[in-house]
């Protein structure tokens, strides 16, 4: 019986993720109807500015915050720390510091509830229209939960392009469940990282999947996912310079020559720079300028970057968090025996992004399940841990035990970070330090149900 299910796991993997997805969809879904919040409001954080570019754009027809954040926020005036919402930038509108990718991949889930009220209200249903309502809201986690799938999906894809079904299925099953891009796929999926790992992992399947080519096509391709990617997030242009060191690579390898490798250099760059309008336009409309950085020049602290502190702080450290991906990083050894240019490729997304997070002034990312501005780099993870189990070779039920002791790990930090978060603090505390970090999370489902039993 156990032999049959973890068949199953390795011969239909795209089942298996599909499924995580849809049960994960269920859960947040449940969640909203079963414990709503009093305000109304389903999006916090982050995600409130990704969804009024949404909702002003759609239903106002322009890019005019103030009245979505008063309604949003539920402002009456002079609330503390609120100030913002009633300054003006140059331009005569509100700053947004959030890049508007997220709300486009948001749009057609959105649309289809907004044109389905509009429909409905033609026989009298009296539906919101308004893009306020908990309804409108909820579009944008579930979009962020159908973009995580995907992007999962992906990421099993390109590592199953190049290892064994084995080590492809439980990679990638390893690096969703045990790392921050859990809690981005299930608890906030409306943050931008859900769209993030779709964007990258998009990215790095057609990378592999056409490594064989020195197609112009090609390279116009990965510079319009580079672009994508940038959508969701800025920091992953940086995915240009993977492209930049493609071509170098081959360039030596004389598989093509100077003036054909500037040439594509220069598509795939215009490439990424044509599906980053959207971005442009937007900052121009707000700040004046097409290029920006809404935070301000204080936000990139590029001579001093906490490498260090990045990976293995206990305060939301890579490493420390999410250790599983320490463990992975130890693939790129078979990775580049294997397939050195993917390897050096990947190394180099990889290296960059640990210094542009680590060069940001709150570097540990805020209020965060461990540091989930990694989450861009997840199937590069899949990619090395794949390379590790299959070189390691492992049978199933080996490969399957030490997958779900992984798994079941970080399962309980997070139900132990679930439970600070929300409120049983004397029971729950906070991942910080060597023991609340590390055991704590063996002490806490035990001590929340005792909690739960003695009301």
């Amino acid at each position: 019986m156990i032999g049959s299910v973890l068949q199953l796991i390795e011969r239909r993997t795209v089942y298996v993720i599909v499924a995580i997805g849809l049960l994960f969809t269920l859960a947040y879904v449940t969640n909203l109807v079963l414990f709503p919040k009093p305000d109304g409001r389903v999006l916090i954080g982050d995600a409130v500015h990704h969804y009024v570019q949404l909702r002003s754009a759609v239903i106002d027809h322009d890019l005019q915050f103030r009245n979505d954040y008063i309604r949003m926020y539920r402002l009456q005036g002079g609330e503390k720390d609120t100030d913002w919402v009633y300054e003006d930038t140059a331009t005569g509108h509100v700053r947004n510091y959030m890049p508007v990718g997220p709300a486009i991949l948001w749009a057609p889930l959105f649309l289809l509830v907004w044109m389905g009220a509009s429909l409905a209200n033609l026989v009298g249903a009296g539906w919101p229209v308004d893009g306020y309502s908990r309804f409108y809201q909820a579009t944008a986690g579930i979009s962020g939960v159908l973009a995580a799938t995907a992007g999962v999906v992906l990421s099993w894809r390109l590592a199953s392009n190049v290892f064994s079904a084995r080590a492809a299925a439980w990679a990638t099953l390893v690096m969703w469940l045990s790392s921050s891009a859990i809690y981005y796929s299930l608890v906030s999926p409306s943050y931008s990282h859900a769209a993030s790992l779709l964007a990258t992992s998009a990215f790095w399947y057609v990378f592999i999947r056409t490594r064989e080519s020195n197609d112009l096509r090609r390279y116009a391709m990965l510079g319009t996912l580079a672009g994508f990617a940038a959508l969701m997030r800025w920091q992953d242009a940086i995915l240009l310079a993977s492209i930049a060191f493609d071509l170098g690579w081959r360039l030596r390898a004389r598989a093509i020559r100077l003036p054909e490798a500037l040439i594509t250099l220069f598509v795939a760059a215009g490439a990424a720079l044509l599906v980053f309008v959207p971005q442009m336009i937007v900052w121009m409309s707000l700040y004046g300028r097409p290029l920006a950085m809404p935070q301000g020049p204080g936000f990139m602290l590029w001579t001093q970057p906490a490498l260090l502190a990045v990976l293995v702080s206990d305060w939301h450290g890579l490493f420390t968090w999410t250790p599983v991906v320490a463990i992975a990083l130890i693939g790129f050894i078979p990775l580049w025996r294997r397939q050195p240019l993917i390897a050096a490729s990947a190394a180099i997304f990889l290296m960059l992004s640990w210094y542009v997070n680590a060069a940001v002034a709150d570097w540990w990312a805020g209020e965060a399940f461990g540091s989930r501005r990694f989450i861009s780099c997840i199937p590069v993870f899949v990619l090395s841990l794949a390379a590790l189990i299959d070189a390691w070779s492992p049978s199933a039920r080996q490969v399957a035990l030490a997958s779900a002791a992984v798994i079941g790990y970080t399962f309980l930090l997070l139900v132990q970070y679930q439970a600070f978060m929300h409120g049983l603090r004397q029971v729950a505390p906070y991942p910080l330090g060597g023991y609340n970090l590390w055991l704590a999370r063996f002490v806490v489902p035990i001590d929340v149900i005792r909690e739960w039993l003695g009301r």
